[in-house]
């Protein structure tokens, strides 16, 4: 049943991707713009550039180990520190009121300001190269987190509360099997917003000067030569990313959240 119910859910998404590129490939081959390549041309490009290597390498290419590989360490990387610092602060913050009042303004002002605005400022404290791409991601993916982390520790029912002083459970105790299982659902709300930030600060700080490898390295790369493929290529890329990356994301949040409910 679960199968079938998946395969309904599936086809629907994958029809419309079809008939999507489908118009995307007409409309590219009747319009006949060097500027607008049809998707099979983009495709085959990428292929090329990046995922025609040997068996050994995963298909990759030297380009893609060049591009790729670095830009979702960094991101990687990024991400995870975001995630770590954004929970331990948000459940601290969450769950003491007057620390709440107090920090609340400072986290709402941090997270209003637009991120790519903040890499100037972390070029000049760090100067070019990974630290300062890593801080930038950093700075700019915590607060999602922090703040819905927070919002999830602050909603949790006073009842089971009680029931865990009743209990005596430890700190430690407390926030393994009722702090974090309650604030999950708002704990990935927020992760999910810190993922497309990284992503999207991970290529914004490689288009800097300085940067001499990753996706956004090639796509300041390409442009500067008129490499049209490339470009809608680095774009492609981007997406496909981004997806599958949020794809994942989901279902590990599935997989915990509905494990936090049976328990």
């Amino acid at each position: 049943m679960r199968r079938a119910r998946a395969t309904r859910g599936v086809l629907p998404r994958l029809l419309v991707l079809v008939l999507a590129l489908g118009v995307w490939q007409l409309a590219a081959r009747a319009h006949g713009s060097i500027y607008f390549p049809p998707p099979t041309r983009i495709a085959h490009h990428a292929y090329d550039l990046w995922f025609s290597g040997p068996v050994g390498h995963v298909f990759l290419t030297p380009a893609a180990v060049d591009a790729i590989l670095p830009s979702l360490g960094r991101m990687s990387a990024g991400f995870a520190l975001a995630a770590v610092a954004g929970i331990a602060l948000g459940m601290a913050v969450g769950r003491s009121r007057r620390a709440h009042a107090l920090c609340n303004p400072v986290l709402q002002f941090a997270r209003a300001v637009p991120p790519p605005a903040l890499v100037p400022v972390f070029v000049v404290v760090l100067d070019f190269g990974t630290p300062m791409q890593l801080a930038s991601i950093v700075f700019s993916a915590v607060w999602p987190v922090l703040i819905n982390t927070a919002e999830g520790a602050r909603d949790i029912d006073p009842l089971r509360l009680d029931v865990a002083a009743v209990l005596r459970l430890t700190a430690p105790e407390r926030l393994w099997f009722l702090l974090l299982p309650s604030a999950l659902p708002r704990i990935f709300a927020g992760l999910r917003l810190s993922l497309s930030l990284s992503l999207v600060l991970m290529v914004f700080s490689e288009l800097l000067p300085g940067t001499a490898d990753g996706i956004g390295f090639t796509l300041t790369d390409a442009q500067s030569r008129s490499d049209l493929l490339t470009v809608w290529a680095v774009l492609v890329l981007l997406g496909a990313l981004g997806y599958l990356l949020n794809t994942g994301l989901l279902a590990v949040e599935r997989r915990l959240i509905g494990k936090a409910r049976t328990t």
